[in-house]
């Protein structure tokens, strides 16, 4: 049996105490770092900090003046900067109320959310059972600008699966007609176009008809503002085609946006008038 010897070299890097000790105060923070220093100092004796003033009285020869705002600096503490979650209690509350002040619970409104608010219309009697569950499926599938991103055959799929319900498309799009007709106007539209085809037919004036025309049969020069392309195919004036084109321009591109932010509307106090109590019998 023969042996077979070899040689290998390796290089191997390894970090000593006092190289880990390092690393570790250069991640702490300077105010940190410095209570670090002070406690060092306080357990070991054979510490000492060294005076640099000297050095600075070679570096300036001049006498550093102050101003207010390094003066309002100075009057910080440690505590200024510590997170909130650090702060105890007692620090936090406030006992400057006299016993005779009355505490009064100011009531407020809870805004509906974009989705409660399509539900609530949906709730009505315009759906039976089964239709009414397709509706509120439909809904849960609109987004926060108020449109249905999702196909109705998709969403039929969904529903042949999820729920076991067989819906066609036909009812599907029948159910979502209705829920077109919902408050605010435009929503349920799967693109921009069908988003301003709703709110204008909901328009009343002379150019309703002429906006409704450059929506449905010329979207593409109206969204790329080839205005002269229109005028002339439509053989319009052009103060009549520039009242249809100002009426487009009013309309909401994103329905559901003022619904976005529920806690907006949640935030609006009721403040009521005069308030009623009952002491003793007596108002």
């Amino acid at each position: 049996m023969k042996q077979k010897l070899s040689l290998q070299q390796k290089l191997l890097q390894k970090l000593s105490p006092q190289q880990i000790q390092v690393i570790k105060l250069l991640e702490i923070p300077a105010l940190q770092l410095e209570q670090r220093i002070k406690k060092e100092l306080e357990e070991n004796p054979v510490l000492e900090m060294e005076d640099d003033s000297s050095y600075e009285e070679e570096s300036s020869d001049a006498p550093e003046l102050k101003t207010e705002e390094d003066k309002d600096d100075e009057e910080f503490s440690v505590e200024d900067y510590l997170p909130d979650d650090e702060i105890p209690n007692y620090r936090l509350q406030t006992n400057n109320y006299s016993p005779d002040d009355k505490q009064v619970d100011i009531p407020f409104s809870i805004g509906d959310t974009f989705h409660e608010f399509l539900l609530e219309q949906a709730g009505t009697d315009m759906f039976d059972e089964k239709e009414k569950l397709l509706a509120e499926y439909i809904i849960g599938n609109i987004d926060e600008d108020g449109y249905l991103r999702r196909d109705l055959l998709s969403i039929s799929d969904d529903l042949a699966f999820h729920m076991n319900m067989e819906v066609s498309e036909k009812d599907l799009e029948r159910i979502l007609s209705v829920i077109q007709d919902f408050d605010p106007p435009g929503v349920g539209a799967r693109d921009l176009q069908e988003c301003l085809l709703l709110q204008l037919h909901r328009k009343q004036g002379e150019q309703r008809e002429l906006a409704v025309t450059i929506i449905r049969d010329f979207f593409d020069e109206f969204t790329k503002k080839h205005y002269d392309k229109i005028t002339r195919k439509l053989n319009v004036p052009d103060e009549e085609l520039k009242q249809a084109v100002d009426l487009i321009l009013k309309l909401n591109p994103k329905p559901g946006s003022s619904y976005s932010n529920p806690l907006m509307k949640s935030s609006m106090h009721i403040v009521p008038d005069f308030i009623l109590e009952n002491v003793d019998g007596e108002l």
